[in-house]
């Protein structure tokens, strides 16, 4: 029997001008009881799309459904249902885990407040024990110290640690269809099987079915039963997973399942150091007593020592929480640490103003989340060039122009995309742009936080693909942090390996992946495999 229902949906984007732009075209699938469906597709594919119309969460009136398009949810037609009938479904029969955790969070309320209130709202429970199935479902979604971790803001959690929180405030209510949105893009290997595993209890548990959003085909793999393939707005191929995976009927499904595995290139050999850090610590205070004195600090660095070569790419792996990006942060400057940085044997410490500006050029970071790191009032013109500004004054907007097209055809886009905004664009493309932004400026070293996260796997391959060219071009420097281990294998010349604000080992990438040394470093390994 199934339980959701899509039909001949079309969905219509309208501009301010007039113009539409059609983005699902003629969808049909179903989801019956306790299954898993699949669904994959390229960024701009149309499969969020197609999850945000079953709940009625597109942008209406802008966002329009054809006539003959139908949604429906055990008999209940949900296109053009009444907002009561919604609310009624939303977060309690239905529940949706969005990609990006930090737009969908309440950055002024902890952690713990916002799942304690989504329990509260569809069930009579009191306050105690809401406090108490918190820390129970922190714990399911792999957060270690839920007691104290509750009290954190979303903030102060990395961006895996924000995903499980979504998690958990999603599955709090025990819905009969869990809709994830790519639940697992901003988590590291071994938390992503953890997650897989507990998404596969609760649907065996609760006969739970799952509509499960996603680039990653082994994941899919994983914990699907059927698979949807979407192109362009439609479904070019659905069936059996296995069906799908080991005998692939149309040319665009063959692509997808090639285009998983990314091949490693030949390297310069590399010298003398662009960065050094040494004795590298922050920390941040967990817990203060009665008088308002600290009396217990979370290490999130703990005495990090760092060489990097001109010329090369240092992978930084290791799970959520580990310290990755914290230690991607200190290196640009961008936090406060403890310690001593060297850029090309210069104190950081000892730069001025002048000095310091002039850095910035050299050195670019690219964040996980594009959601947030590209402001929704600029122009992609605009975010591209803004550095040319402040870097390169003399010149004129024409030539800021050009250079900007430049690049954005380099990462996939191109030159049409300038006078457009980033709501206009998917999860992939928005990170596209954001890695545009800063080869823009021709940096020397670029820190990547998760480049790759929220791209489909034919994207991710463009994109390690190049990178590589630019560092081979360029001779570029790369800090290349990922939970990805397909993705850091194919990039890295040596991996740091971290875990609780340490590196636990630091070796090339062949001798990682072949002769680890630290249990640590095999687990992640084998959750990889």
């Amino acid at each position: 029997m199934s339980l959701l229902t899509v039909k001949n949906l079309s969905v219509s984007f309208h501009s301010d001008d007039g113009e539409e732009r059609r983005a699902v075209k003629n969808v049909s699938f179903n989801v019956g009881c306790g299954e898993v469906v699949g669904l994959v597709g390229e960024s701009g594919s149309g499969k969020s799309v197609t999850a945000l119309s079953v709940l009625g969460l597109l942008p209406y009136p802008k966002a329009g459904h054809s006539f003959d398009s139908s949604i429906k949810f055990n008999g209940q037609e949900l296109v053009g249902a009444e907002d009561k009938i919604l609310r009624k479904v939303r977060g309690n029969e239905i529940s949706f885990i969005f990609q990006e955790p930090m737009s969908s969070l309440n950055p002024l309320h902890k952690i713990g407040d916002q799942i304690a209130e989504s329990l509260r709202q569809h069930r009579r429970i009191s306050p105690k024990n809401a406090d108490k199935e918190v820390e129970r479902l922190l714990r399911l979604t792999g957060i270690s110290q839920p007691e104290i971790r509750k009290k954190a803001y979303p903030f102060e959690l990395s961006g895996g640690q924000r995903q499980r929180v979504m998690i958990a405030m999603a599955i709090a209510n025990k819905p009969k269809l869990l809709i994830a949105d790519e639940p697992t893009t901003a988590l590291d290997v071994t938390i992503q099987a953890q997650i897989i595993d507990l998404l596969i209890e609760l649907k065996q548990k609760l006969n739970m079915s799952i509509l499960f959003i996603s680039h990653d085909l082994k994941l899919v793999r994983q914990i699907a039963d059927r698979v949807c393939v979407m192109k362009n707005g439609e479904i070019v191929e659905q069936g059996a997973v296995e069906d799908i995976f080991r005998q692939p009927q149309h040319d665009y499904t063959k692509l997808l399942v090639s285009a998983s595995m990314l091949q490693n290139e030949s390297r310069p050999q590399v010298s003398e150091l662009i960065v050094k850090a040494e004795n590298l610590r922050v920390s941040y205070p967990l817990k203060k007593n009665f008088l308002g004195r600290t009396t217990s600090y979370l290490n999130a660095l703990d005495q990090v020592n760092l060489d990097i070569q001109c010329g090369e790419c240092l992978g930084i792996v290791g799970e959520s929480g580990s310290g990755k990006t914290t230690l991607g942060m200190a290196l640009a400057g961008l936090i406060k640490v403890s310690g001593d940085i060297f850029y090309k044997k210069i104190n950081m410490k000892s730069l001025s103003g002048k000095g310091k500006k002039a850095l910035k050029q050299k050195m670019q970071i690219v964040f996980q989340d594009p959601y947030n790191s590209l402001n929704p009032r600029m122009t992609i013109e605009d975010i591209v060039s803004e550095g040319l500004i402040v870097h390169y004054p003399e010149l004129s907007r024409a030539e800021r122009r050009q250079r900007a097209a430049a690049v954005l055809e380099e990462v996939g886009l191109g030159a049409e995309v300038l006078r457009r905004y980033p709501h206009e664009f998917s999860g992939g493309q928005r990170q596209r742009i954001a890695i545009a932004r800063a080869l823009v400026l021709k940096p020397e070293f670029i820190i990547f936080d998760e480049p790759t996260s929220a791209l489909d796997v034919t994207i991710q391959a463009q994109i390690i693909k190049l990178l590589q060219d630019i560092r081979r071009q360029r001779n570029i420097t790369y800090l290349f942090i990922s939970h990805d281990m397909k993705a850091v294998r194919a990039m890295a010349d040596r991996i740091a390996v971290m875990k609780d604000g340490k590196i636990v080992e630091l070796n090339t990438a062949a001798q990682i992946f072949t002769a680890p040394q630290n249990d640590y470093t095999k687990l992640l390994i084998e959750a990889s495999l």
